[in-house]
């Protein structure tokens, strides 16, 4: 059976871009760091806070909803880009603004200074306080005293007044406020032994948000009765308002046994601190009681809008790839699970792009098919990608740059220095020295935030040379992977080349995924 009848294919009408691309830009490695490049500014702060608030004298417009300012808005902010975020929104109600407090990763001041990235630095007569904390994206005093803070300056509003809360990705880890009796380091042993076990971002957060007193719904409990507006930087797949940064303005209908639900799974249960059975067995202090029976006037004063996302990132890695003379395909901004089975995703697509006979194997679209689900891709979004591939190979367009984005997970095994973008960029280089088939793709995975994992890098840019390169200086492949040692791997390749370091980027939607396959040369597929 031809693969354009096993698909039902449709054929766009494209014409190729391929002399569109600037002799600077010419090899693919280049071109996929500037379509990351691409993607993280279009998801910049103050970006994304211009477009949600519009002012109007003392009239602040969000989302349709106009709000009064009579000099009585307060400010707290918490993750990886509301540094950025609350420069921004003082420079637009400023004058409006009593006092602000906002907890950003630890050196991300000085970070944004050293990359000439001043607009997102507060004035020096800022009326918002910033602390920093949460070293190595982990959850510590510096902290916890941050939201302390937060928690005392949203406990003491009135009716009169509208807290403006900025949320982005890191946000969890920004805001440790573990539920008495419950320690910051029990908690913290708690979601490491997770994330190890290979627990996704949502069983996290589900996790963080039943042991705190600001997530789940806790913070716009604290401001009761004002106005809270939270604009929200999303870095979860499908933007879920409660699982974002633990969801602190979003009601939560968490219940406990969805919590030992998760610990069970991972075999967890047995080996936890006495205090968490208690904190889960209590009404939770700042309530009074269960998370369920929270007052629905709670959520009458609270207004969450997502102003960033994975998606638009996307979006603006496309129009860059247009530009760079690439045919651009979006994938999915969903992919999760197993580093390893996007990785053979990854793969699978490429060798189906660049297969070098008339007809691709059905049995090779559908290993995909039957692959997409387990990382999150649904098989429409696979089906129209493997069409726009198939077209290419037909007509003889330039260069395609297949994009996605999400949030892959690793099980750790060894003690390594690495993150999932890096390991994932790895395991795609092995994939792509196939003997089937040599696409000569290159592949970039990289963070938004200009952070993967404890390390200096973002991710990594791989291709099918990667075995060779590494055997050339006697790098075992097998042995950092084990370990869990992309970072020592990539930093010892070529005088780490292949890593990319853009530094604290000061937002943070996710992951990107970007695979740009070469033309394939023109056949006779008549």
């Amino acid at each position: 059976m031809a693969l354009s009848r096993f698909f039902h294919l449709q054929h766009p009408l494209w014409v190729s871009l391929a002399s569109l691309c600037s002799r600077s830009m010419s090899s693919l490695d280049t071109r996929a760091r500037a379509v990351f490049s691409a993607a993280v500014e279009g998801v910049q702060p103050d970006i994304v806070v211009r477009r949600s608030l519009e002012r109007h004298g003392d009239k602040l417009l969000v989302n349709g909803q106009s709000f009064t300012l009579t000099n009585n808005l307060y400010l707290v902010g918490f993750g990886k880009a509301v540094l950025g975020m609350a420069a921004e929104a003082e420079r637009i109600v400023g004058d409006h603004l009593i006092k602000g407090v906002v907890s950003v990763p630890h050196g991300i001041q000085k970070t944004l200074h050293n990359h000439g990235k001043e607009k997102m630095l507060l004035e020096n007569n800022s009326r918002i306080t910033v602390m920093e904390g949460a070293k190595n994206n982990l959850p510590d005093a510096d902290a916890q005293k941050s939201a302390e803070c937060i928690r005392e300056l949203a406990s003491g509003l009135t009716e009169k007044d509208l807290l403006l809360v900025l949320i982005s990705g890191g946000g969890s880890a920004l805001l440790p406020a573990p539920a008495p009796p419950m320690s910051l380091q029990e908690k913290q042993d708690v979601t490491q032994k997770l994330a190890a076990a290979g627990a996704t971002i949502q069983e996290l957060n589900t996790v963080r948000r039943a042991l705190s007193l600001l997530k789940g719904g806790g913070l716009a409990q604290c401001a009761n009765p004002a106005q809270v507006v939270a604009l929200i930087l999303s870095d979860v797949i499908g933007d879920p308002l409660d699982l974002i940064a633990s969801g602190p303005t979003v009601r939560s209908d968490f219940k406990p046994e969805e919590v030992w639900a998760i610990l069970e799974r991972y075999k967890l249960s047995y080996s936890l601190p006495s205090s968490m059975n208690e904190v889960l067995s209590k009404a939770r202090p700042h309530y009074g009681l269960q998370v369920q029976e929270q007052p629905e006037e709670v959520q009458d004063h609270v207004l969450n809008v997502v102003i960033g996302s994975n998606t638009i990132a996307l979006e603006c890695a496309s129009r860059k790839a247009v530009e760079l003379g690439l045919r651009p395909v979006i994938l999915s901004p969903g992919v999760c699970g197993d580093v390893r089975s996007v990785a053979r995703l990854y793969g699978l697509l490429s060798r189906f792009a660049c297969y070098p006979e008339k007809e691709t194997p059905p049995e090779l679209a559908a290993e995909i098919l039957q692959l997409g689900p387990e990382v999150g891709v649904e098989s429409w979004d696979l089906c129209r990608t493997m069409n726009v591939l198939v077209e290419e190979r037909k007509e003889g367009w330039g260069a395609t740059c297949l994009l996605a984005g999400g949030e892959p997970t690793v099980q750790l095994t060894g003690k390594g220095r690495g993150g999932r973008n890096q390991e994932l960029a790895l395991r795609v280089g092995l994939e792509l020295n196939s003997d089937e088939v040599k696409s000569g793709a290159v592949f970039l995975s990289g963070g938004t935030d200009g952070q993967d994992g404890p390390t200096e890098a973002a991710g990594a840019v791989t291709d099918g040379e990667l075995m060779k390169e590494a055997m050339s200086q006697s790098l075992d492949i097998d042995g950092f992977l084990t370990n869990n040692d992309s970072f020592t791997f990539f930093s010892q390749l070529t005088e780490g080349r292949r890593l990319l370091m853009p530094g604290l980027t000061g937002t943070n939607v996710m992951d990107v995924h970007a695979m740009l396959l070469p033309p394939s040369p023109q056949r006779d597929f008549q």
